[in-house]
Formats: C-alpha cells, sequence, structure tokens
C-alpha cells in the first residue's frame, strides 16, 4: 500500500504540474487544459464562496466527488492526491529520523483557522485563498517558482552560449529550444512580490524540517474540512487484540493520529497512507468498511472554538472599514481584468490563486499588496507600465475558477472599458516640448482611434511650428493601458490609465450620465 500511495501521489504531481505548464498561452485565444480544475475539485473554496457570494461556478460542483469520495473513503486526499501534501511529504524525507516529540493539541489551530474562515466567509469576507491549499500551491508556482525557474534555466543556456565551446553550443541549444517548447514560459515573467510569495512558500516547505507534514498536520484550512467529514467514512481503521502496544507505528503516521494509543487514535488526522498498517509486526492493524466508531471524540474546547468564530465575526468590520468600501471612492491605480466583478462582488469570489496573471500574455497582471485592503491581497490589478491587455485576448476569464473574473466573448471583451488614459501634457512631448510623438495614437487597438490628434501651433524658442497634439476619445477608451506601456516618456509615462470610467461600476466614472 505504501508503494501504491507513493504511485498516486507522483500521478497526481505530474498531472498538476503537467496542467500548470499549459496554463499558458500556446498562440490563440483558447486554453484547453487550465490547472484551474484542481481547484474546480475543492470543497473548501466551493464553500466560502457559497457562504460570501452565494453563489459558485457550475464546475465547483465538482467538489462534491470529493467530498463523496471523503465519506467513502476518509481523508485520502491529503494522503494519495494532494500535490502540495506530496512536496510536503519529499521534504519531509529529507529530515532525520528521531523520536517525535509530543505536541498535543496543535492539531487543534487548522480547525479553529477553518472556523475563523467559514464564518468570516458568512459575513462576506473571502480570505481562503490565503491559506487554501490549491490557491496557495498555484499562486506560489505562478508568482515566484516559475519565474525563478524560468530566469535560472534562460541565464544557464546563455552563460554556456556566451563560452562558445565547440560543440557544447550545439547540443545545448538543442536542448534549450526543446525547453522552450515544452516546460519554459513564452517570455521571461516578471511580478510584484514574487520574493516575497516564495519566500513565504519556502518556508511552509521547511517546516518539514521541524515536524513531517507539520502544514498538513497543524495548518492546511482544506485539510481540517476533510478530516471533519472523514469521520463519517465507511473505511475505518480497527486494531486487533493482538496489538502489543510496541509504538512503532507512532514514528511512521503522517498525520500523527495517535495511532499506538488505544482510545485515543484520531480519525480526523489520518491521512490513509496505511504506513500502520505495512510497519505492524503483529498484523493488528486492518483497514476495512464498518459502520462501527473506533475513533476518539473530537474535542476542539468550546471556548477556543468560540473565539475562534468571534475572530471571524470581527475580521470582517475591521478589514473592511478602509476607504475602499467607502460608497463613491475608488483608487484609479485598482485597474482589474476585462470581466471582473464589481469591486465588492469581484473581492467575495476572488481566491488569490494567481492563474489570471499567470496566463496574462504582456505580464500586465501583478498580484496587490494592500492596494484593495488586506482582503484583497494577491488579488490581481493591471500595472500597464508593465504590460497592458492585449486587446485580442480572454485567457483570464477561461482559467478564474469562481466567476470573480468572467469568462467573456471575444466580441463583447472588446467593448469593456476597465478604464481611461489620461493624458499629462508636463510630460507629454508634443505639449511640453513641442517635439512630435504620435506612438500612443499608433498602438491604440480601437477600429476607430480612440486617440485622435488636434493640429496646434506652438512656439519653440520663439519659432512658430505646428504639431499634432493627442486627446483621448472618452466614448472609445477601453482603459487597456497599451498606450501608457507603449510610451517613449522614461520613468513616469506621459499617457497613463486609471480605473476611471470601468464597466463594472455605476459610481466610479467621469462623465455624469
Amino acid at each position: 500500500m505504501q508503494n501504491l500511495r507513493r504511485i498516486s501521489q507522483g500521478i497526481f504531481l505530474l498531472i498538476f504540474l503537467f496542467l500548470f505548464i499549459q496554463t499558458e498561452s500556446k498562440g490563440n485565444d483558447a486554453l484547453g487544459y487550465p490547472v484551474k480544475i484542481f481547484l474546480d475539485f475543492d470543497p473548501l473554496v466551493l464553500s466560502t464562496t457559497i457562504l460570501s457570494a452565494h453563489a459558485a461556478a457550475k464546475a465547483f460542483y465538482l467538489s462534491t466527488a470529493l467530498i463523496i469520495v471523503t465519506l467513502l473513503l476518509g481523508r485520502v486526499f491529503c494522503g494519495w492526491a494532494c500535490p502540495l501534501g506530496t512536496l510536503n511529504n519529499m521534504v519531509g524525507a529529507l529530515k532525520k529520523v528521531r523520536p517525535i516529540e509530543v505536541t498535543e493539541n496543535w492539531y487543534r489551530a487548522k480547525y479553529y483557522v477553518l472556523i475563523f474562515i467559514l464564518v468570516s466567509s458568512l459575513f462576506t469576507l473571502q480570505l481562503v485563498g490565503i491559506m487554501d491549499p490549491l490557491s496557495l500551491l498555484i499562486r506560489s508556482l505562478s508568482v515566484s517558482i516559475s519565474p525563478l525557474f524560468n530566469y535560472s534555466v534562460r541565464a544557464f543556456f546563455d552563460a554556456l552560449y556566451d563560452l562558445n565551446i565547440r560543440g557544447v553550443v550545439d547540443v545545448s541549444e538543442s536542448l534549450y529550444a526543446f525547453l522552450k517548447k515544452s516546460v519554459l514560459s513564452f517570455q521571461q515573467p516578471f511580478y510584484n512580490q514574487s520574493v516575497f510569495i516564495g519566500l513565504l512558500f519556502f518556508g511552509i516547505l521547511a517546516l518539514n524540517l521541524v515536524e513531517r507534514r507539520f502544514w498538513c498536520r497543524y495548518l492546511c484550512p482544506l485539510g481540517a474540512l476533510l478530516g471533519i467529514l472523514s469521520r463519517f467514512s465507511l473505511l475505518k481503521r480497527s486494531v486487533s487484540e493482538g496489538c502489543t502496544s510496541c509504538g512503532a507505528c507512532a514514528p511512521v503516521c503522517q498525520g500523527k493520529a495517535s495511532p499506538d494509543r488505544k482510545g485515543e487514535w484520531r480519525d480526523t488526522e489520518c491521512f490513509y497512507c496505511w504506513n500502520c498498517d505495512d510497519v505492524c509486526p503483529q498484523n493488528a492493524v486492518s483497514f476495512g468498511f464498518s459502520q462501527k466508531k473506533a475513533a476518539a471524540s473530537m474535542d476542539l474546547g468550546r471556548r477556543r472554538v468560540i473565539t475562534s468564530a468571534l475572530s471571524g465575526v470581527v475580521a470582517v468590520p475591521l478589514l473592511k472599514s478602509i476607504p475602499l468600501s467607502k460608497s463613491g471612492f475608488s483608487d484609479p491605480a485598482l485597474i482589474r481584468p476585462p470581466g471582473s466583478l464589481e469591486e465588492k462582488e469581484f473581492l467575495k469570489r476572488c481566491v488569490k490563486c494567481g492563474e489570471c496573471m499567470k496566463v496574462c500574455i504582456t505580464n500586465g497582471l501583478q498580484p496587490t499588496l494592500f492596494e484593495g485592503g488586506i482582503e484583497g491581497i494577491w488579488s490581481p490589478v493591471l500595472v500597464p507600465r508593465m504590460g497592458y491587455c492585449e486587446y485580442r485576448c480572454t485567457l483570464c476569464g477561461q482559467v478564474c475558477p469562481t466567476g470573480a473574473i468572467k469568462r467573456l466573448e471575444l466580441k463583447d471583451k472588446m467593448k469593456v472599458k476597465i478604464g481611461l488614459a489620461m493624458i499629462d501634457k508636463g510630460r507629454c512631448l508634443p505639449y511640453a516640448h513641442a517635439t512630435p510623438c504620435i506612438v500612443c495614437e499608433e498602438v491604440c487597438p480601437t477600429p476607430k482611434k480612440a486617440i485622435w490628434f488636434e493640429e496646434a501651433k506652438v512656439k519653440d524658442r520663439g519659432k512658430e511650428k505646428v504639431v499634432k497634439q493627442p486627446r483621448v476619445d472618452l466614448e472609445l477608451c477601453i482603459g487597456c493601458g497599451i498606450c501608457e506601456t507603449k510610451c517613449p516618456v522614461v520613468g513616469r509615462p506621459a499617457i497613463y490609465v486609471t480605473s476611471v470610467g470601468e464597466s463594472r461600476s455605476k459610481e466610479n466614472q467621469i462623465l455624469l450620465s
């Protein structure tokens, strides 16, 4: 069973990584196999989305399949399929075996986290993406690990090419070409906070050197939810009278479920790894389908449960009492992807998985820090100076698992306004320096140009000349940001995009209707 479990873990991890690599533009506006299918099977994300937004994407009901599997077989997802659990297991294998240090009741922490998340979701505060293992893993890989991998591989092959060693270059370039077609991204991605998010991810993996599967045992809210469901599973562990209490099962128990203590075994913590069955010298441990209860009661402590629930309630006004919650106020720099719901509804659904950022073909979508408040941390924002919103691209709506970004047909997406372009006349070359420049109008993608020119007579050191000065048509501009991206003025561009005028808001408008 141990070998079967390891094969299962390897297969699911490879599937996850394959889908992650496939979650990228392949030259057309369609994605065949986005990694969001793992989130579609996530019952924790389903639960919090229904509680906060009172709705869920249809694909999310696939998570009922995982609920059914858990009710039948127990917490097998954690032990046999979870990609983050597999990575934790691999890193934990580096830890030298030594006597287990008893940390009684630490396992309860993840249940308090779960209660906090569910209660805050009930009051419209969506924080699940911060600690949900699948969202966390996809975000970490998208924003930090994948850029790190791409940069390292490219730097390595560039170094080999610069050495120009006969024979080596031919081999390295062939291998590099294969990697570009298979695992490397189309272009090197760069993200704000990539170091911070990467350090958090490596910190979670490093916890396995303190205690194996530390995250899974003590912090994972999805594991806590599946643990509660597993109490009702039909597949149960039993110990015969042949048990001699030798304790051989305790060190190999991945969930630290106290398998060596009669009457104290915790079924909520069992990953169904079957290690205790494999290692038992008396063959006293077995797993079978039964309705007989053979586990200790689940005691989380009434006061701690109440405290966790109240913390979830208090967190709502604490995190929402910010200027962004004020009616009529909006941050001009908070430009959301096309198809995004109105800000309050957007935050109720966004789980900060980072898939939209990964598929953005211009690298313009970046993770927020506090631009959208703590509630919106790591949600997507368009930073036009880094990349614009491609006029003929709808990929971000295709990968969003919760519907925070609606999937739009291309013809509909072309009409969506995510903001408006503004001109800084103090920096614009035709206005400030009487120097001809037509870049913004040239790159404007709308069929009828949203940027047009007005000829004006200006004086340059006493000499009169005619220059074309750009103007923005407020009706035609969709705020894609390509004008800001391509503006030749270094530093702060002469034309910039703000969120004002966005289609998703009736209040954030520059023109009164």
